[in-house]
């Protein structure tokens, strides 16, 4: 095992695939020259040249486009936007051509990419800057979408994607690349729609993805100094979702909370609720739920922008009250 960051983990995911299979490519907004608007792609110009590596101009439609072209044609393009509230413009093709191509084309044409960047909210960037647009992308057939919490799985997860036969959707959240964790030194990949227990529990279940995940980590201990044992429940790939892992868990523990970064109406939360209401309902002992973020555009302010994500506070505060111990 080596301590690396969760940018290195990235960057070696690339760097490994790019090196096992020539058709992978890297192509987005300063990617090349500038080693990554967020460092992620540092080094890899002069490992693979400027044929491989590929700098863009700010047009988000087009430089995506161009890419599901290359995926028809046989390529597996890495399309990194600087972030996902850019990715809005290319929309349409992630929508209306990656996402149905197979289909349409009768199964003639799989597209094999990935499209990735950063997500969620930084600090302090502002309403235009500060969205998780996940909810967006699980609702399109077609598209798979990961979302990884830890550098071991943003490694894992980002080497299956660049092998899926799929266009897959990747979103890194913004405050986790500079998160350093272990990672194998072995080759390794972790597949997609696999959860994983990254704590174990008895009394409640907490179901978080991305940097909730760590947020639900740091509830889970304070909560188990009050007598409250959690079992934390990280999707890794919201879609295919591995709802068995969470159905197994919520069995084991009879409640459950629910907890994401992004808005709560029409969101992964509602998603993840609704399938424990329909297959696990027989197991509850409280209701189902959520902690989100607050249905505003973000906050510009320090103060009113932590009030509009979620936190710890209100992740310990949900999972005492399906434990009744409020």
């Amino acid at each position: 095992m080596s301590e690396i960051t969760f940018r290195e983990a990235l960057n070696q995911a690339m760097c490994e695939e790019m090196v096992r299979d020539d058709s992978v490519f890297l192509m987005g907004e300063e990617v090349a020259e500038y080693n990554g608007a967020y460092k992620v792609s540092q080094g890899m110009l002069d490992k693979f040249g400027k044929q491989r590596v590929i700098d863009s101009p700010i047009t988000e439609l087009g430089f995506a486009g161009l890419g599901v072209g290359a995926a028809m044609a046989g390529l597996r393009p890495i399309i990194e936007f600087m972030t996902w509230n850019f990715a809005i413009l290319a929309m349409d093709q992630i929508v209306n051509a990656a996402a149905k191509m197979l289909y349409m084309s009768g199964g003639q044409y799989h597209v094999p990419m990935v499209f990735r960047g950063a997500g969620g909210a930084a600090a302090q960037v502002g309403a235009q800057h500060s969205q998780s647009l996940e909810n967006w992308m699980v609702n399109v057939p077609g598209l798979k979408v990961v979302m990884p919490a830890t550098p071991r799985d943003a490694k894992g997860l980002l080497k299956s994607a660049i092998r899926d036969n799929d266009p897959v959707i990747f979103i890194e959240n913004e405050m986790c690349y500079g998160d350093i964790g272990e990672v194998p030194d072995q080759e390794y990949s972790i597949p997609l729609g696999q959860a994983e227990i990254k704590r174990e529990g008895a009394d409640v279940t907490i179901i978080a993805h991305s940097r909730m995940v760590g947020f639900a980590l740091t509830a889970a201990e304070e909560l188990a100094k009050q007598g409250v044992e959690v079992e934390v429940v990280d999707p890794r790939t919201i879609k295919p979702l591995d709802e068995q892992t969470i159905l197994d868990s919520v069995a084991k523990t009879n409640r459950a909370v629910v907890v994401e970064e992004g808005w709560r109406f029409s969101g992964i939360g509602a998603e993840v609720s609704a399938r424990i209401m329909e297959k696990g309902f027989d197991h509850l002992d409280a209701p189902v739920l959520r902690v989100t973020g607050k249905d505003v555009p973000m906050p510009y302010a320090h103060n009113l922008e932590a009030l509009a994500l979620p936190s710890v506070e209100e992740i310990i505060a949900a999972a005492r009250q399906v434990c009744h111990r409020n």
